[in-house]
């Protein structure tokens, strides 16, 4: 076994990218390296701006030896044709093998081929992979005809230490011969030098200023940014998706404190953090502790490329607060401008502004969500019939205002700045600032019932819109991100526990769209996303289907409430014996439904002669067959299919079903038809796999 290094040099690949690259170069030689049978072990990925590396330790330095056989013609056939074969695979007639096959005897070629050097396999397997290397955007420079994400300047392949010889054709007579050449940092001495190992490589790329390791990278990152903070009573304000873009950009992480003008500190801390995140990546800080604890203070964190100077690292703070300063007017500007007015004055651009070619415009679907809003709002407790209408109504009126023109993500919060500075109710204010919660698995619902009243009736009236005009989500593709709006729909539901009638819900929303009815692909989504949020919970998957067989979603809460109460009743011993014996039930009742034509499903009590039918039937009695319609129902039905447990096992103990009495035979399959009815009137039990 030997070691594997491949280090692909080039201009700065974007910061998003760098991660999923890794990975993918990482799964592609690997998958090569295995089919060729080289058995690759231990791999280990580095990446930064201007490299993506890899260093698997274990590769076979050859190929096994192997056996290759291919079948011929019948021996009958004329000399022609076995001639041919023999040609073809390159051996006489007396070096072939006969066999009988079952369908005659056969000619047979076998040889043993040698296995070739890794050395001679790695070139076409490093290079097939580089031209077809999944990039989400590329580009082609000068005369090539390659593309890459930006332009690729160097290949290092070294096997067991020594250079693979080889070069990766770009076309357009442009190639890159293989090397083991690198350069480190360019703003310090990037003088070409050259290894024959990834670790002299990691070495002298850090002497040289870059750090190849972007955990590495990122855990310094973070270090100097709270030691920084710690030294000004300061906290980070924590912002994975920046610190990982950050360290996508760096080589030679150095945080950096800058201040932030004191006028400037009145604006809304979502307005703060934006503009120093989004255009500057600058890293937000809070106060650690005095009467300003928690509060956003006016310091900035920047990260610079270069090795740490206080001259330098100065005149690095003055530029970028001079930078942070021209941004911040501009969203000072904003701010002033978009209070100057009314949060309603904004509503009616909403007419002019598209929502989705065939669902009218942001306007007509504000028309829509206040309707559905005034609708939902009495199924919640707490909720403002009123005030969610009068929400839902200004809900999306910051779209038109210059601060969300300039910051998209701050729609609906600036929203709800502005109706607080109006004077709006606060419940109002709060459930427009919070009306797209939750935005993904890692965010809140909102915080109130008038703002949950909202956020369901924007994401309902978009779910049936989209489903009724045929833009339904297809395989992995979900550009309208509707499997994640049932998910937030159904996690507002769950948490604040909701009793929401979703279908009658969904039939308004249709019909404010002007269709017949919800599109009738809607209900399976919806239950298929309930299956896998259920499963996230810990249920597993044959009880969600038990649960959720011919589900309506009438009362989604109650289908969650049920398939969680199921999942308990069944992890119980007692479950256990129960599913035990429902399935030797089913199983003498399919085996007698393959004899006649329908089973009996009448009991005779008075055909009941033993205790234990007599005991069976008693227990049948006390199952209630009423609709579930509340959490009390559920227990009640689970507390009385508990019940059976003990009773049907007797029964199978004590009692022969297949007897010759023909109506005692009959009866006591009607004791086993009502069993399984009644449990299956609960759940589909036929689903449990235990």
């Amino acid at each position: 076994m030997a070691s594997l290094f491949l280090n692909l040099i080039c201009e700065e690949i974007p910061a998003r990218m760098q991660k999923g690259a890794s990975a993918d170069l990482e799964k592609l030689v690997l998958k090569a390296l295995d089919e060729a049978g080289l058995a690759p072990q231990s791999p280990t990925s580095f990446y930064g701006p201007r490299h993506l590396a890899l260093h698997i330790k274990e590769v076979m330095a050859s190929q096994a030896d192997r056996e290759i056989e291919k079948r011929g013609p019948r021996i009958d056939v004329p000399d022609k044709a076995i001639d041919g074969f023999c040609a073809s695979v390159g051996l006489s007639r007396d070096e072939l093998v006969q066999e009988d096959t079952g369908k005659g005897v056969f000619f047979f070629a076998r040889k043993q081929e040698k296995g070739q050097l890794t050395t001679q396999l790695l070139p076409q397997i490093i290079n097939d992979i580089l031209a077809q290397f999944p990039w989400p955007k590329s580009q082609r420079w000068g005369t090539s005809r390659r593309a890459w994400v930006r332009p690729l300047h160097g290949i290092n392949l070294l096997f067991d230490d020594k250079l693979v010889e080889g070069a990766f054709d770009l076309g357009g007579d442009m190639s890159i011969a293989y090397s083991q050449v690198a350069s480190a940092h360019p703003f310090y001495d990037d003088t070409p030098f050259s290894y024959t190992t990834c670790d002299e490589w990691q070495e002298k790329m850090k002497q040289g200023k870059v750090m190849v390791d972007a955990a590495e990278k990122s855990a310094l990152i973070t270090a100097q940014a709270e030691a920084k903070a710690t030294a000004q009573n300061l906290n980070p304000i924590p912002d994975d998706g920046l610190l990982a873009e950050v360290t996508g950009l760096v080589e030679w992480p150095n945080v950096i404190m800058g201040k932030i003008d004191d006028s400037f500190m009145s604006l809304p801390e979502e307005v703060l953090i934006t503009s120093m995140r989004v255009h500057q990546k600058y890293f937000a800080t809070r106060w650690q502790s005095g009467d300003d604890k928690g509060q956003i203070a006016p310091y900035f964190m920047t990260v610079a490329n270069r090795v740490s100077h206080p001259e330098y690292d100065e005149l690095i703070a003055k530029g970028n607060e001079r930078v942070l300063r021209a941004r911040l007017s501009d969203a000072a500007f904003f701010w002033d401008q978009d209070r100057a007015n009314p949060l309603s004055s904004y509503v009616d651009s909403l007419h002019k502004v598209t929502f989705y070619e065939g669902l009218g415009s942001v306007g007509d679907k504000v028309l829509r969500i206040t309707s559905l809003a005034g609708l939902i709002a009495p199924y919640i407790d707490g909720a403002d019939k009123d005030k969610a209408a009068e929400a839902a109504r200004l809900a999306k009126a910051d779209l038109v205002t210059g601060m969300v023109g300039e910051f998209p993500e701050l729609q609906g919060l600036m929203g709800g700045y502005y109706a607080r500075h109006e004077g709006l109710d606060e419940a109002v204010a709060d459930a427009i600032s919070d009306h797209y919660r939750p935005a993904g698995p890692s965010d809140f619902i909102p915080r109130t019932p008038t703002g949950l009243a909202v956020s369901l009736a924007d994401k309902i009236d978009t779910l049936v819109g989209f489903f009724g005009i045929g833009a339904k989500p297809t395989g992995s593709k979900d550009p309208f991100a509707l499997r994640r709006a049932v998910l937030a729909i159904l996690r507002m539901i769950d948490e604040a526990e909701l009793t929401l009638p979703l279908d009658k819900v969904m039939g308004e929303a249709a019909s404010l769209y002007g269709f017949d009815a919800v599109d009738e692909d809607v209900p399976d989504f919806i239950l298929d996303r309930l299956r896998v949020m259920l499963r996230d919970k810990g249920i597993s998957h044959d009880v969600v289907a038990a649960a959720l067989a011919d589900a309506r979603l009438s009362d989604p809460l109650l289908l969650m409430v049920k398939a969680q109460k199921l999942d308990k009743v069944l992890a119980t011993d007692e479950g256990a014996r129960l599913i035990a014996g429902f399935k030797r039930a089913k199983n003498i009742l399919n085996a007698e439904a393959k004899k006649q034509a329908s089973l009996p499903d009448t009991i005779d009590d008075s055909l009941l002669g033993e205790a234990a039918e007599k005991a069976l039937f008693a227990a049948l009695q006390s199952v209630s067959d009423k609709p579930l319609k509340e959490e009390a129902d559920i227990d009640e039905r689970l507390s009385n299919l508990s019940a059976l447990e003990a009773p049907i096992n007797a029964f199978f103990e004590d009692i022969i079903v297949n007897v010759e009495d023909e109506a005692l035979r009959a009866n006591r399959l009607a004791l086993l038809v009502n069993v399984t009815s009644l449990m299956n009137a609960f759940a589909d039990f036929t689903k449990l796999e235990k």
